[in-house]
């Protein structure tokens, strides 16, 4: 059956409040971590995930930074109005441009207060900086469709968005969070190995990553590869109709490393572990980006983007993990590319058939969620056995919740 008719309601479960972890533990690697294989589950911590690994296979893992997203701007007659930036527009060909610009920017935005922002009215927000006074000023330009495109101006012109946005924004935290960014969400709502800063969500399954658990990994000989996958407030839009086929996927930029290829071709018979959904879904993504090569050898960066119902439409049947990546470097080499920068819109669900992730480590994710469509493709029926195991033995959920890691037959 095509994902398209999937209803969503075989897809959602009964998520306690209390189940939800409002703060992460004291120590990233202590949270809980159930492993899932050949049927069974077993219950551990992060600290021991090496165990469960074995030597010489590959692990991926998304190396993107969260940016300090919603900028509060306060009215002179008191009302307070919210910029959630979202993502940035066509005219930059990727986030690390955007992020990037000096001066001045482009953002598609959510806008909280919008229907107190009068036309033309400029908002205007000053900070005390360590570098000085930084005075944000918001503009208006055009609404489509929910969001909004403003123009986001400051002082001192010659710091960059990243620079800027770090003094003058605070934290998306999750909206089921429920709470204020605090200061400890400074530090624990990042990857301790971030380091591209464009998401306005974190790759949460990485959280609980530890300096302690790479040196473990190291030992064993587990190899880390990173990849670029930018992640966009669409990741907590739940599927709100009655089945997929009315659900936009949302867009989202990643950028791989044509070393990174290479060395995911080498380990494609091998265990690849994607860490988070985000890794495995710029994985998947570039098998099939390897697909349309093959199809159209002449095919430009722009046509590379993988639309939602890619996977389960374009003719693939014959063509096997190694020969897509060989493919896609072959294109990349001609064109003398040392990365890929581009988006991918990719929807994995239940009908839909893992190229070469082999093992997943994710949180425990909202009901009627894409991700949670995710992990049940990835597992089939027994995600509901994973989900209620860990209902029922204390599991904290979501963002700032436990782990578990899916190995697949």
């Amino acid at each position: 059956m095509h994902p398209k008719h999937l209803c969503i309601r075989d897809f959602t479960y009964d998520l306690p409040e209390e189940k939800i972890a409002k703060y992460p533990l004291a120590d990233r690697h202590s949270s809980k971590l159930l492993v899932y294989q050949q049927e069974k589950i077993i219950d551990t911590i992060y600290k021991e995930l090496d165990q469960y690994l074995p030597s010489d296979s590959l692990l991926i893992l998304n190396n993107t930074k969260v940016i300090e997203a919603r900028i509060i701007f306060q009215k002179p007659t008191g009302g307070t109005i919210e910029i959630f930036c979202l993502e940035s527009l066509i005219q930059y060909n990727d986030v690390f441009e955007a992020m990037s610009q000096k001066g001045s920017v482009v953002w598609l935005c959510l806008i909280g207060g919008a229907s107190k922002w009068k036309p033309g009215e400029i908002l205007q927000k000053k900070i005390n900086a360590p570098c000085g006074e930084i005075i944000v000023e918001a503009r208006f330009l055009e609404k489509t469709d929910a969001n909004f495109a403003i123009k986001i101006s400051w002082t001192p012109e010659e710091l960059s968005f990243t620079e800027m946005i770090q003094f003058a924004g605070n934290l998306p935290l999750p909206p089921y969070l429920k709470r204020k960014p605090e200061s400890i969400d400074k530090e624990r709502y990042q990857t301790v190995y971030a380091n591209h800063p464009g998401s306005v969500a974190a790759p949460t399954a990485g959280l609980h990553f530890t300096k302690t658990i790479f040196e473990k990994l190291e030992l064993k000989k587990i190899h880390c590869e990173s990849v670029t996958l930018h992640v966009g407030a669409g990741t907590f839009k739940p599927v709100k109709s009655n089945t997929l086929e009315q659900h936009e996927m949302h867009k989202e930029f990643f950028e791989v490393g044509i070393s990174t290829i290479e060395n995911l071709l080498i380990h494609s018979k091998g265990l690849i572990t994607a860490v988070g959904t985000t890794s495995l879904r710029t994985l998947e993504s570039l098998y099939w980006m390897g697909v349309k090569v093959i199809l159209n050898k002449n095919i430009s960066s722009q046509q590379l983007m993988i639309n939602q119902w890619d996977p389960y439409e374009l003719p693939a049947k014959e063509i096997s993990t190694s020969q897509a990546l060989e493919e896609l470097l072959k294109w990349m080499v001609a064109r003398k590319l040392t990365r890929l920068l581009t988006k991918t819109q990719i929807l994995i669900a239940p009908g839909y058939t893992m190229k070469f992730t082999n093992a997943l480590i994710t949180n425990f994710h909202q009901p009627r969620s894409t991700l949670l469509l995710l992990v049940a493709a990835f597992v089939g029926k027994d995600w509901r056995k994973i989900y209620d195991y860990a209902l029922e033995n204390h599991f904290r959920f979501l963002s700032y919740g436990d782990g578990c890691l899916l190995l697949r037959n």
